[in-house]
Protein backbone atom coordinates (compact mmCIF):
# COMPACT_ATOMS: atom_id res chain seq x y z
CA UNK A 1 0.00 0.00 0.00
CA UNK A 2 1.75 3.05 -0.82
CA UNK A 3 0.62 6.02 1.47
CA UNK A 4 1.69 9.96 0.96
CA UNK A 5 1.86 12.02 3.75
CA UNK A 6 1.17 16.07 2.94
CA UNK A 7 2.29 18.90 4.80
CA UNK A 8 3.58 22.70 3.80
CA UNK A 9 7.13 22.50 3.98
CA UNK A 10 7.75 19.02 4.12
CA UNK A 11 10.39 19.69 6.62
CA UNK A 12 9.37 17.47 9.81
CA UNK A 13 6.02 16.26 10.54
CA UNK A 14 5.67 14.42 7.12
CA UNK A 15 9.21 13.56 6.71
CA UNK A 16 8.92 11.71 10.15
CA UNK A 17 5.56 10.19 9.36
CA UNK A 18 7.54 8.39 5.81
CA UNK A 19 10.57 7.44 7.87
CA UNK A 20 8.07 5.52 10.60
CA UNK A 21 5.88 4.29 8.17
CA UNK A 22 8.27 2.86 6.28
CA UNK A 23 10.13 1.39 9.18
CA UNK A 24 7.33 0.47 10.77
CA UNK A 25 5.11 -0.99 8.09
CA UNK A 26 7.94 -2.61 5.71
CA UNK A 27 7.22 -4.77 3.27
CA UNK A 28 3.19 -3.91 3.74
CA UNK A 29 3.42 0.10 2.91
CA UNK A 30 5.65 2.23 1.63
CA UNK A 31 5.61 5.85 2.31
CA UNK A 32 6.20 9.36 0.82
CA UNK A 33 5.77 12.52 1.86
CA UNK A 34 5.60 15.88 0.02
CA UNK A 35 4.60 19.46 0.79
CA UNK A 36 2.79 22.43 -0.91
CA UNK A 37 5.91 24.93 -0.31
CA UNK A 38 8.78 23.08 0.42
CA UNK A 39 12.04 23.79 2.75
CA UNK A 40 15.43 23.57 1.02
CA UNK A 41 16.43 21.62 3.38
CA UNK A 42 14.65 19.13 6.25
CA UNK A 43 14.50 20.49 9.49
CA UNK A 44 17.80 19.33 12.15
CA UNK A 45 15.84 18.59 14.93
CA UNK A 46 13.71 16.21 13.41
CA UNK A 47 16.57 13.98 11.45
CA UNK A 48 18.51 14.15 14.44
CA UNK A 49 15.21 12.45 16.52
CA UNK A 50 14.54 10.00 13.74
CA UNK A 51 18.48 8.96 13.97
CA UNK A 52 18.59 8.50 17.72
CA UNK A 53 15.44 6.38 17.38
CA UNK A 54 17.46 4.40 15.22
CA UNK A 55 15.24 5.09 11.62
CA UNK A 56 17.07 5.34 8.27
CA UNK A 57 17.20 8.96 7.04
CA UNK A 58 19.19 9.15 3.90
CA UNK A 59 17.47 10.18 1.34
CA UNK A 60 14.74 12.26 3.52
CA UNK A 61 14.63 15.50 1.57
CA UNK A 62 11.62 18.09 0.94
CA UNK A 63 9.78 17.21 -1.73
CA UNK A 64 7.01 19.10 -3.83
CA UNK A 65 3.81 17.48 -3.94
CA UNK A 66 3.83 18.26 -8.04
CA UNK A 67 6.29 15.63 -7.86
CA UNK A 68 3.44 13.10 -7.04
CA UNK A 69 0.86 13.82 -9.50
CA UNK A 70 2.82 13.26 -12.68
CA UNK A 71 1.00 10.35 -14.79
CA UNK A 72 3.67 8.23 -14.21
CA UNK A 73 3.75 8.72 -10.03
CA UNK A 74 2.88 6.03 -7.32
CA UNK A 75 -1.18 5.18 -7.27
CA UNK A 76 -2.01 6.01 -3.70
CA UNK A 77 -3.98 4.06 -1.13
CA UNK A 78 -4.07 7.21 1.70
CA UNK A 79 -3.20 10.31 1.49
CA UNK A 80 -2.49 11.75 5.16
CA UNK A 81 -2.34 15.76 5.91
CA UNK A 82 -0.48 16.13 9.00
CA UNK A 83 -1.07 19.85 9.25
CA UNK A 84 -3.70 22.45 8.95
CA UNK A 85 -2.14 25.08 6.73
CA UNK A 86 -1.71 22.58 4.09
CA UNK A 87 -5.68 21.90 4.26
CA UNK A 88 -6.28 25.61 2.52
CA UNK A 89 -4.06 24.85 -0.25
CA UNK A 90 -5.00 23.80 -3.61
CA UNK A 91 -3.88 19.93 -4.32
CA UNK A 92 -2.97 18.32 -7.24
CA UNK A 93 -4.56 15.24 -8.12
CA UNK A 94 -2.95 11.97 -7.34
CA UNK A 95 -3.60 8.89 -8.96
CA UNK A 96 -5.57 6.51 -6.83
CA UNK A 97 -8.46 6.24 -4.98
CA UNK A 98 -6.62 8.28 -1.96
CA UNK A 99 -8.57 7.78 1.31
CA UNK A 100 -7.59 10.99 2.84
CA UNK A 101 -7.09 11.30 6.60
CA UNK A 102 -6.14 14.44 8.37
CA UNK A 103 -4.17 14.38 11.80
CA UNK A 104 -3.21 17.74 13.30
CA UNK A 105 0.76 17.28 14.50
CA UNK A 106 2.33 20.47 16.42
CA UNK A 107 5.14 22.06 14.06
CA UNK A 108 8.26 21.57 15.86
CA UNK A 109 10.32 24.08 13.67
CA UNK A 110 7.88 26.80 14.18
CA UNK A 111 7.45 26.04 18.09
CA UNK A 112 9.61 28.15 20.66
CA UNK A 113 10.94 24.63 22.15
CA UNK A 114 11.36 22.95 18.93
CA UNK A 115 12.96 20.20 20.62
CA UNK A 116 9.58 19.21 22.92
CA UNK A 117 7.07 19.67 20.15
CA UNK A 118 9.31 17.40 17.90
CA UNK A 119 9.15 14.61 20.48
CA UNK A 120 5.72 15.45 20.77
CA UNK A 121 5.06 15.33 17.36
CA UNK A 122 7.18 12.13 17.03
CA UNK A 123 4.74 10.29 19.89
CA UNK A 124 1.49 11.65 18.03
CA UNK A 125 2.68 10.11 14.67
CA UNK A 126 4.11 6.79 15.93
CA UNK A 127 0.87 6.51 17.91
CA UNK A 128 -1.34 6.89 14.55
CA UNK A 129 1.12 5.18 12.59
CA UNK A 130 1.04 2.23 14.94
CA UNK A 131 -3.00 2.06 15.00
CA UNK A 132 -2.63 1.89 10.82
CA UNK A 133 -0.22 -0.43 10.89
CA UNK A 134 -0.79 -2.88 14.11
CA UNK A 135 -4.02 -1.90 15.13
CA UNK A 136 -2.56 -0.45 18.43
CA UNK A 137 0.14 1.67 19.45
CA UNK A 138 3.55 0.05 18.63
CA UNK A 139 6.68 0.62 22.03
CA UNK A 140 8.69 3.99 21.06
Amino acid sequence: MNVLFLCTGNSARSIMAEAILNELGRGRFHAFSAGSSPRSEPDEAAIALLERKGYGVAGLHPKSWDEFSAPDSPAFDYIITVCNEVLRDTRPKFRGAGVKYHWDIPDPPAAKDVQATCEQAYSMLLARIGTVVFGTRPRA
